[in-house]
């Protein structure tokens, strides 16, 4: 795919979850020292910056409302995963993440929000503040709820076999087997496979003459708080 990409209001981006997408699955993922990034992952990244598309990370943490982290721990963790990805020639432009949760533990994060997937807060929120189109972006991850978010933002999901993928992708089996219907899901092995689907697909109406401006000069990371302004549904 050539290195040229579109602007204004119809510019695509890809969006990804974060634990068993890019990196293995841990569950409640606390520390720098536990990250691993999943095979291909990093190259699968760097491709998508090369060809000039933002990539954003929108992850639910719930963690931090559970009470097993906090939200400079996972500043640490974005952190230090930047490092794994520049060793790569690889970079996130921005992520958003999800601290609320309805169970909380920790009193200031016990929030029924929009911003938790499979709500579509942290895509709306990116689409704004980045300016890219949801109709013209992809969301990539391990979990049904990163495919409803999806859909529900008007965007295309792709589910991966990594991380909670497989566990994801057999339920989808059982219940359209259970109800005869067709299975309509996009599913690949993993994110380099995603990426290769993504940019042959975008590559068939990339513009010509255009070429990439910057995305983002520096790590911006996503102010939580966005989660309380939105009315619950």
């Amino acid at each position: 795919m050539d290195t040229k990409i579109w602007t204004g209001p119809g510019r695509p981006a890809v969006f990804l979850d974060r634990d068993g997408t890019i990196n293995e699955e841990v569950k409640y993922l606390s520390s720098p020292h536990q990250l691993r990034l999943i095979p291909g992952a990093a190259e699968a990244i760097a491709r998508l910056n090369q060809a000039g598309i933002p990539v954003i990370v929108v992850t639910n943490q719930s963690g931090i409302a559970r009470g097993f982290y906090t939200e400079d721990d996972v500043e640490l963790v974005h952190s230090y995963l930047d490092k794994l990805l520049a060793d790569h020639g690889a970079s996130i432009d921005a992520y958003y993440y999800c601290p609320h949760h309805p169970g909380a533990i920790v009193k200031q994060y016990l929030v029924d929000c929009e911003c938790r997937k499979p709500r579509t807060g942290m895509l709306s929120a990116a689409a704004a503040q980045e300016n890219v189109s949801l109709a013209q972006a992809y969301l990539v991850g391990d979990k049904r709820s990163d495919l409803r978010a999806a859909v529900s933002a008007g965007a295309r999901g792709i589910l991966v076999r990594t991380g909670y993928g497989k566990e994801a992708e057999q339920e989808l089996l059982s219940e359209a087997e259970a109800s005869g219907a067709a299975l309509v899901a996009n599913i690949v092995d993993d994110l380099a496979a995603a990426v290769d689907q993504i940019l042959a697909t975008l590559s068939q109406s990339q513009p010509q003459g255009i070429q990439p401006p910057k995305f983002a000069a520096n790590f911006r990371h996503h102010q939580p708080e966005i989660g309380r302004h939105y009315p619950h549904s």
